[in-house]
């Protein structure tokens, strides 16, 4: 499989599959495809009842490539980046809910809970991820990401890297944690100060990353993408 990541801030990533290669998506995921390709829905290893308890859609379509190359195209459905992560036995990752786009097979998606249920209750969006090895939700329950392959996530905005050393954090308000390595700790922390919570207009919580590893801050979390929109439209008047 050969793919190429095209056009911003709306972008795409067109796969090109050989004869007999295939690609796993939700439903709703495929944009375009040549016509040779063929799609099965399937509850992809049975974990339906983990990906429904997580936000996400029981089944998944697999799309195979029959008689010949083929093509098909996933777009993200927010301004932001399409991003290619490389899954490998002991190299999971961890990213936001909602942030799964598509993959070869052999990449298992799992739910992944958050043990602090502060976080889950009170932490906003940023902390419903998925482990490849996250969001665009509610809640304390993440998605788990590994197995052997390709994995297209889709992060919001502008996508700013960092690598942690051992024992290094980095704070970040809720719903920024785009994605993490496994190898991260992520925490929930409270906002000290009675004045601060009350008047300091940043939330009860922010989320602490303990390295070592990567992590993939965003710049534009749809949550509050949403929530800006909203100012402007129209309101009734009753």
């Amino acid at each position: 499989m050969q793919y190429e990541i095209k056009g911003a801030p709306f972008p795409a990533v067109i796969c090109t599959l050989n004869d007999g290669e295939q690609m796993i998506t939700e439903g709703g995921g495929m944009s375009w495809m040549s016509p040779n390709m063929v799609m099965e829905t399937t509850t992809n290893g049975g974990k339906a009842i983990g990906r429904m308890f997580s936000g996400d859609k029981m089944f998944q379509n697999r799309y195979t490539c029959r008689g010949g190359n083929g093509l098909i195209a996933f777009t993200s459905c927010c301004p932001g980046e399409i991003r290619a992560i490389e899954i490998h036995p002991g190299q999971e990752i961890i990213c936001q809910k909602s942030a799964f786009l598509a993959s070869t097979p052999g990449v298992n998606m799992s739910v992944y809970f958050k043990k602090s249920l502060s976080g889950g209750l009170f932490g906003g969006g940023g902390f419903i991820l998925q482990k490849f090895g996250i969001y665009k939700g509610e809640g304390f329950i993440m998605q788990k990401f590994d197995g052997e392959g390709i994995v297209f996530v889709e992060l919001d905005g502008s996508v700013v890297e960092y690598n942690l050393a051992q024992g290094q954090q980095l704070v970040l308000d809720t719903g920024h944690l785009a994605m993490m390595d496994a190898t991260c700790k992520m925490d929930v922390q409270t906002v000290s100060g009675v004045k601060n919570v009350l008047f300091g207009g940043e939330g009860l919580f922010n989320t602490v990353i303990t390295g070592p590893g990567k992590v993939l801050v965003q710049t534009l979390p749809v949550n509050k993408f949403a929530i800006e929109l909203y100012k402007y439209m129209p309101k009734s008047s009753k």
